[in-house]
């Protein structure tokens, strides 16, 4: 890998997620040298992976390059790189590219979508837990409306144009108001030729209410306004097959659709070379309240794809930014803590809240002893989003978008920029 041998302590990151970015900033000046792996070069702010997908920003607006975050911070290494496997005994990290030797280990692989076995459903639907994933999913909402304009066929033509999301929590509840606002303002526009009031979007929720971790007002509430917006909503439902045409449920219900989206579930993403009875419930990695791997004294793992369990998350704490990046902190004071030879000090989640945006002047927003709906929750969703960005350029560039989008009701990034096709099995 090149990497220079140090003096100093060597902490191998692998993950440029919100845990793994926030456990290489906070160790900025400090004795330590730092070595981040990830597969891409570049951070993405997931939570706006759906604006992506329905043409609201441009992919590059949410991505900011992993060495221009790095580029002032001294005994810092990053590569470009898959990790393959883990040989604890030796302190050995593989990689497609080489071995690495560390001090410390830190696994922030993340999560991927969880398809719960379904294998038509894997095959066929969309997920959209990446860059890539995004922008092959606005690719294919554009594609299958410029077929549905070729056909006569008025079933393959409803086919084309009705979406069926499945997972009715805060990505499942933003993109189905996200494709709600298209219908609403944008495709009549775009595609005069068709008649937009025939497209269908379909909500499915296993559960009895929408954003589960939310407030029950606040799931009530986003009920209301995806309703408002003509989104179907089906709860108590779920998904038990797909074939790329039909999607089958566990109801009598089957929905007729070449939009699939998956929204329902995620999994943890281990490395391999880790013994089997540390990966427990969602393919995560059993920690200690320090991210200690168990059985492992310099191993770690922060974010989705750790599972500290306690008494008030018995299954790990949600899999969401705000626990990756608040144990990222705390284990980077952690690791100092340990080289002074001082005890560590045990990982304590504070909770600050969780919000949804349903579409234009519509959000729901849970924060410690407050709760807002509406407009003004709507706006304080956008400032969080707005400042957790990364890169001043990208801030500017989201705020633009969202102006424009919200004086001339446009999404302006209607682009098939790279055709999308679903791979022959």
């Amino acid at each position: 890998m090149n990497i220079p041998d140090s003096s100093r302590p060597r902490i191998v990151i692998v993950g440029g997620g919100f845990g793994g970015l926030n456990l290489a900033k906070a160790l900025r000046k400090k004795e330590v040298q730092v070595v981040l792996i990830d597969q891409h070069n570049f951070h993405t702010f997931q939570p706006l992976l759906y604006q992506v997908a329905t043409a609201g920003l441009e992919p590059d607006s949410i991505a900011y390059p992993i060495r221009r975050i790095f580029s002032k911070q001294t005994h810092f290494y990053f590569r470009m790189a898959k990790a393959s496997g883990l040989e604890p005994a030796a302190n050995l990290l593989h990689t497609n590219i080489g071995s690495v030797h560390y001090d410390y280990l830190v696994v922030c692989t993340g999560s991927d979508t969880n398809f719960f076995g379904m294998t038509g459903v894997e095959v066929n639907s969309m997920p959209m837990k990446s860059l890539t994933e995004a922008l092959n999913l606005r690719s294919l909402i554009l594609q299958n409306f410029e077929k549905a304009l070729l056909t006569s066929d008025l079933e393959e033509r409803e086919s084309l144009m009705n979406f069926v999301i499945v997972g009715g929590g805060p990505t499942g509840v933003e993109l189905a108001g996200a494709l709600a606002e298209l219908k609403n303002h944008i495709l009549p526009k775009d595609y005069p030729d068709l008649d937009i009031r025939r497209m269908n979007i379909h909500l499915i929720e296993a559960s009895d209410r929408l954003l589960a971790g939310m407030s029950a007002v606040s799931s009530a509430k986003s009920a209301e306004f995806l309703r408002a917006l003509g989104v179907n909503l089906w709860l108590k439902m779920g998904v038990t097959d797909y074939n790329g045409q039909i999607v089958q449920t566990n109801a009598e219900r089957q929905f007729s659709t070449q939009n699939l989206i998956w929204a329902a579930g995620v999994k943890g993403q281990p490395i391999d070379g880790l013994q089997p009875d540390v990966i427990v419930r969602g393919n995560r990695i059993l920690v200690n309240d320090f991210n200690q791997i168990q059985g492992l004294k310099n191993v770690y793992a922060v974010g989705d794809v750790a599972a500290m369990r306690s008494e008030e998350y018995p299954n790990g704490h949600p899999m969401v930014a705000q626990v990756a990046m608040q144990q990222g902190v705390h284990l980077a004071k952690n690791f100092l803590r340990d080289l002074a030879k001082v005890d560590m000090k045990p990982f304590r989640y504070k909770d600050l809240g969780s919000m949804a945006t349903i579409g234009r002047n519509q959000a729901v927003v849970d924060l410690p002893g407050f709760k807002q709906q509406g407009f003004f929750a709507w706006f304080i969703w956008m400032f969080i989003h707005l400042i957790q960005l990364v890169g001043f350029r990208n801030k500017l560039i989201v705020l633009i978008n969202w102006s424009w989008s919200y004086l001339n009701f446009d999404r302006g990034i209607r682009l098939i920029v790279r055709p999308f096709a679903k791979k022959e099995q």
